[in-house]
């Protein structure tokens, strides 16, 4: 199934019911008072964030939500019965927008976190309403208000606490596939991963966390060159972001590409850069001892910790398992 992470649709809240206008007509009562009922609220539509849910592709199949209209009131100080509210379940880490101003409207990041999205209308009055002292048989009601509608836009910034981000070919795909039981696609040409992929990684002695591979970095991608910053976004909500190089290129090609995955994410948006970052050589068993440990002495002008794994034969994976645990167990703790 193809993933979808933008959409746009459609709401609109049910109309309150008209008011009535009605009197008492009883064999003994000639002059009876009026009674007619008020209309029912119009429906409400609400996004509800669903943990089950890890893409938008149900809105590809359904742009339009409408909750149920209120119903009219009727005689004998009959109310109409209220709408059906209309849930909508979305993704967690859904950013919804007003369609016309893209103003946003919400960030639901918290299970079962609920908003709004269009408001019923309010039940007309109906004639009992409008009874005094000096018109005692009134033949006014008012009207339903209409429910609130308008064009919204949706978001997905996947909530991972682990991104593993890259030039094309890097090895993320089969790194995904060693930290978790995802199957990602592998292949040995460009973008062969083409939509974010999510994998659970499972540890001994803590809770298990999200990890996604982030596809579509390439020089230029947060001018939307490659497929751009349609997936940056998705790196906004991890807390840890590995790096993952390519140690089988020649000369100093592996920090070049570290500087340029560096440049992508601080031009997209600069406080990337702030979050914790691992920079891991991939591919060693393709290279030397020799080349290792001068790949490992260059990329350590990057600052950031660097670790040596093979994402093909497993050798240093258990290792950055363990420094994943502690990362993460450290920074619950801060």
């Amino acid at each position: 199934m193809a993933f979808a992470d933008e959409a746009k649709f459609f709401v609109k809240a049910g109309d309150g019911g008209n008011g009535c206008v009605s009197f008492r007509r009883e064999k003994y009562v000639p002059r009876g008072g009026p009674n007619g009922g008020d209309g029912g609220r119009g429906g409400n539509v609400y996004l509800v964030a669903d943990a089950r849910k890890i893409s938008l592709m149900d809105f590809r199949y359904r742009s339009h939500f409408k909750a149920e209209r209120g119903a009219n009131g009727m005689g004998k100080d009959k109310h109409g019965k209220s709408g059906r509210d209309c849930y909508v379940p979305v993704p967690l880490g859904s950013v919804i927008r007003d369609a016309e101003t893209d103003e946003i409207l919400a960030d639901l990041v918290e299970p079962d976190q609920v908003f709004l999205a269009a408001r019923g209308g309010k039940g007309g009055f109906g004639n009992s309403r409008f009874a005094t002292s000096t018109n005692r048989a009134p033949r006014k009601a008012t009207p339903g208000q209409p429910g609130e509608e308008r064009w919204l836009k949706i978001e997905l910034k996947l909530l991972a606490d682990v991104g593993l981000i890259g030039l094309p070919n890097a090895g993320k795909s089969t790194l995904l596939s060693r930290l978790s039981a995802a199957n990602p696609k592998i292949a040995s040409y460009p973008f062969t991963t083409l939509e974010p992929q999510l994998g659970v990684l499972q540890f001994k002695y803590r809770e298990s966390c999200i990890i996604a591979d982030i596809p579509g970095l390439i020089e230029g991608a947060h001018q939307g060159v490659g497929l751009g910053h349609r997936f940056l976004r998705h790196v906004e909500r991890t807390s840890i972001l590995l790096h993952v190089i390519d140690g089988s290129s020649e000369d100093d090609q592996p920090l070049v590409d570290y500087r340029v995955l560096e440049n992508e994410l601080q031009q997209y948006k600069d406080e990337l850069l702030e979050r914790q970052h691992i920079v891991l050589l991939n591919k060693i068993d393709l290279i030397g001892s020799e080349r290792r440990a001068e790949l490992l002495k260059l990329l350590g002008q990057t600052g950031k910790p660097v670790h040596a794994i093979s994402a093909q034969t497993g050798e240093g994976i258990e290792e950055l398992k363990e420094l994943l645990a502690e990362l993460l167990e450290r920074g619950e703790a801060l």
